[in-house]
């Protein structure tokens, strides 16, 4: 029998008897010295936490990151969040859960995402920079590896997918806002919008469901990584324009926005600036439709506070399927006026 109960349809009172996906687990203290495991688990919906006070340093050993455990347990509220009391687990064998059940991923249709993706490439009327996307986003194995990517280790879009979903997002709000201010080269600003986090099929992997860096991910990091990765592609283009290629890279280099984001240098063209601002729209938008996704009450609600954000967010549920899929259809019949970006 496959998986039951999963995370984002628990409920406080719930009693949970399922398998769960350790994400983590760490051995601790109490003030009085007592240890304990703090302990994450997760499955494809969500995750969550379930502290273990019993027998703490004998059963650490069952429950490393990356593991399976078939666990006993009531769901309780603390501090205004959903957590596991785990009166028992047994470690269970990878080879009994079907591990769909596990791997967070992209609730888009993944097929329809890339094949926007390939008409986005498309309509860059750049050839050199058209011949440069191809390479990555037509080109095996890389065109794989950019669909099943993660787009983050965590926050936003950190599931299969992600990076997919991300870079086609960014890409359809710079194709939206690039006649809208004069002189801005859209080409430019679309090959960077779908190459910006190129760097992340490189600097993160997936080991089950757990997103973690690569050592060269932490010793360089994506934007580092991107920038280079472009650069030899375009090495292998005749005639690349160099100029051409420096830009490109500036919008990798730059996209974070400020040095103590990480970025190297900071937007220093039209294009990069746009990117910028554009990148960090869409994964702040992401986190809020992820909160979205998990409130179950009508009307609208304060969320805990979000540090990324630095403040607390006062949001209702995303709408039913249907109701967004009628509300699309409608905005795209003749006439039907587009919501404004800002």
């Amino acid at each position: 029998m496959g998986k039951q109960q999963f995370i984002k349809d628990l409920q406080q009172g719930d009693r949970v008897d399922d398998i769960f996906l350790v994400k983590s687990s760490r051995l601790a203290e109490t003030r009085a010295g007592k240890s304990y495991i703090q302990l994450t688990l997760m499955d494809k919906s969500g995750e969550i936490n379930g502290p273990v006070w019993d027998r703490a340093e004998e059963l650490f050993s069952h429950c490393p990151g990356g593991s399976f455990l078939r666990v006993q347990a009531l769901v309780q509220s603390y501090r205004e969040q959903l957590q596991l009391k785990i009166d028992a687990l047994q470690p269970c064998s990878s080879d009994d859960v079907g591990l769909a059940d596990f791997v967070p991923s992209c609730g888009k249709d993944r097929d329809a995402l890339a094949k926007s993706v390939q008409k986005m490439l498309a309509s860059v009327a750049n050839p050199f920079l058209r011949k440069l996307l191809n390479r990555f986003l037509k080109k095996e194995p890389m065109w794989q590896r950019f669909q099943d990517a993660p787009a983050a280790k965590g926050i936003h879009h950190a599931y299969l997918g992600g990076l997919l979903e991300h870079s086609l997002s960014v890409a359809e709000l710079a194709d939206k806002i690039s006649g809208h201010y004069p002189g801005v080269d859209r080409s430019l600003l679309i090959a960077g919008a779908l190459l910006h986090d190129i760097g992340k099929v490189e600097e993160l992997q997936m080991d089950m469901a757990l997103i973690d860096y690569t050592s060269r991910g932490r010793l360089k990091g994506h934007l580092v990584m991107g920038s280079e990765m472009v650069a030899a592609e375009a090495g292998r283009i005749k005639d690349f324009p160099v100029e051409l290629l420096e830009s490109l890279q500036h919008l990798i280099l730059s996209h974070h926005g400020r040095h103590e984001f990480g970025s190297p240098t900071v937007p220093m063209t039209i294009e990069a600036f746009l990117l910028s601002f554009l990148d960090d729209l869409d994964a702040k938008m992401n986190l809020i439709e992820q909160l979205r996704a998990k409130m179950k009450e009508p009307g609208f609600h304060w969320t805990e506070y979000q540090r990324s954000l630095e403040r607390f967010l006062y949001l209702s549920p995303l709408p039913a399927v249907e109701e967004q899929g009628e509300k699309n259809e409608k905005n795209s019949e003749p006439g039907g006026r587009q919501q404004t970006l800002f």
